[in-house]
């Protein structure tokens, strides 16, 4: 890649994409725009607009993340339709039709998250576990916003590589009977929507899981509840009974699920924790008892004395991984 020309970096979220310049891994700050998807009928669209308005000449390269599975250097985006009702699909021929890049590469948005560790500034970590971190270890990179997912981040002497997951849609871990009526209620409550009656680790951890757990919360005291996270959180903070009872629920899975995972990938370089929800809910992770969740004792002693879990608030660490994965040689 050209050291001399920006690259082009885009984060497609279900709402909005982002879209900036980088020079070498660094994000120009002053050039990060915000496009409605519902305006466009793709991302070649969205990109092509960004050049215009921007004046953009020349690039060293492109690359997209985006929110769903990599497959075949494409990802179809069923949740964004374009004007025939046709899902947006993300791939090198439309980025580089768009922008004149030569270098394309396109990336799962958490595995441009997966490529930014190790990129990002120190005052927008916030460390809420506690533990060694070994240099050049492998990490854990865990997603909690609209949806919930995971991806291990390792660092080989071929460089950094960030495999694709799915594993949002895991079993809810179910440890005791309290566990097992929330296993029950979602899988009513889903099957009551019309939706999979799988209670997986999505239902609980993502934006609307703290909706169904403050739901099964108010079941639990014979209430009913509609409240979405939103009220949740702002319930929370006012002190209300049920709101703090889903909030528990909420931290003792997330630490069940993250030890699980800790003993899957062995992330001795630490646990990265990214999304909205990952931030609402750090202020409370201390009361609620992460920590102690997470280091409960196994029959391996691993839980109780490695592993560090770290809360990133960085809303451009996609676009600084897109940058990175561009100047380290990826493509496709």
């Amino acid at each position: 890649m050209s050291d001399t020309l920006p690259a082009l970096v885009a984060d497609i979220g279900g709402t909005n994409t982002r879209v900036a310049l980088a020079d070498g891994k660094a994000i120009r700050e002053a050039s990060i725009r915000r496009f409605r998807n519902a305006d466009y009928n793709g991302i070649d669209e969205v990109l092509a607009r960004y050049m215009a308005e921007e004046a953009v000449g020349a690039l060293a390269g492109a690359c997209v993340a985006a929110a769903g599975p990599l497959r075949h250097g494409a990802i179809v985006m069923t949740n964004l339709r374009d004007s025939d009702d046709s899902p947006w699909v993300i791939d090198a021929d439309r980025v580089s039709r768009a922008t004149g890049a030569a270098q394309v590469a396109i990336l799962n948005d958490l595995q441009a998250q997966g490529q930014a560790l190790g990129y990002i500034a120190p005052e927008n970590l916030r460390r809420v576990v506690e533990g060694p971190m070994e240099d050049g270890g492998s990490m854990l990179v865990v997603g909690l916003g609209t949806g919930v997912n995971a991806a291990p981040v390792h660092n080989t002497p071929w460089g950094r590589v960030v495999p694709p997951s799915e594993c949002g849609h895991v079993n809810l871990p179910a440890q005791s009977d309290e566990d097992l009526r929330l296993v029950r209620f979602l899988e009513a409550l889903l099957d009551l929507r019309g939706e999979v009656a799988h209670a997986g680790v999505e239902e609980a951890l993502s934006g609307r899981g703290l909706a169904n757990l403050h739901a099964f919360a108010a079941a639990e005291a014979g209430l009913g509840s509609t409240a979405a996270s939103a009220e949740v959180l702002a319930n929370l903070a006012a002190g209300e009974a049920t709101a703090g009872h889903a909030a528990r629920l909420y931290t003792r899975i997330l630490a069940q699920t993250l030890g699980d995972l800790a003993l899957i990938h062995l992330p001795y370089g630490g646990i990265y924790l990214i999304g909205g929800m990952s931030l609402a809910m750090a202020p409370h992770f201390a009361s609620f008892g992460l920590e102690a969740g997470f280091r409960k004792p196994r029959r391996i002693p691993l839980l109780q004395s490695e592993f560090a879990v770290t809360v990133v608030a960085d809303d451009y660490a996609a676009l600084t991984g897109c940058a990175v994965y561009l100047v380290n040689g990826g493509k496709g």
